[in-house]
């Protein structure tokens, strides 16, 4: 079957977009939103697409790549008057706080890679390699001098990707204290240069 690597995906799609963001990111926010079916829930409401490619397969997302640059970010929906308006007031404080422990912020020319998942029935076949080209190529094209992202420790196929695609480590972080709030105990942050 063939993928198509596209910016961005139908809306129709949201639920299967967080379904599929869910499989591959579910236990990293779980602490913040412990209920599946409500971070699910959120997911699909607060995406936004343009900030994001997926790779489509008769029709279907089955892997997705976001992004975030100066003038937003997938994920930016996700505020804490949508976490507080869905959760109630006690979870949706808690969610922010969580999640703000996983805030980055992309720098001026900087554009910052939120991850890539890809659906379990299809991985294997280079989807997620193809999903970082794409990201690389918009950035290119868009002038952006740098791209930037994070990597957990308990990743090493991501890392290897990474490095075979240019990517240099430029920081580590350990926190083994905070394992238990956040699922895994230090990042790499990771840039490749386009200049």
């Amino acid at each position: 079957m063939e993928i198509a690597i596209q910016q961005g995906w139908p809306l129709e799609q949201a639920q299967k977009v967080a379904e599929l963001y869910e499989q591959a990111f579910g236990m990293k926010f779980a602490r913040a939103i412990s209920n599946q079916a409500a971070r699910v829930a959120i997911l699909s409401r607060c995406f936004v697409p343009d900030f994001s490619f997926a790779a489509m397969q008769n029709g279907k997302v089955v892997g997705l790549a976001g992004f975030q640059t100066q003038a937003g970010a997938l994920t930016q929906g996700m505020g804490a008057k949508q976490l507080i308006d869905s959760l109630g007031l006690i979870k949706g404080t808690w969610a922010c706080v969580v999640l703000a422990l996983f805030e980055r912020k992309a720098a001026p020319n900087e554009l910052v890679m939120d991850g890539i998942a890809v659906d379990s029935a299809v991985r294997g076949q280079g989807i997620g390699s193809q999903l970082l080209d794409a990201i690389m190529d918009y950035a290119q094209a868009h002038g952006f001098e740098s791209v930037r992202l994070d990597v957990i420790d308990s990743n090493p196929r991501a890392r290897k990707l990474y490095e075979t695609k240019g990517f240099v480590a430029t920081k580590e972080e350990r926190f083994p204290h905070l394992k238990w709030l956040v699922g895994f105990s230090g990042a790499t942050t990771m840039v490749k240069a386009l200049n």
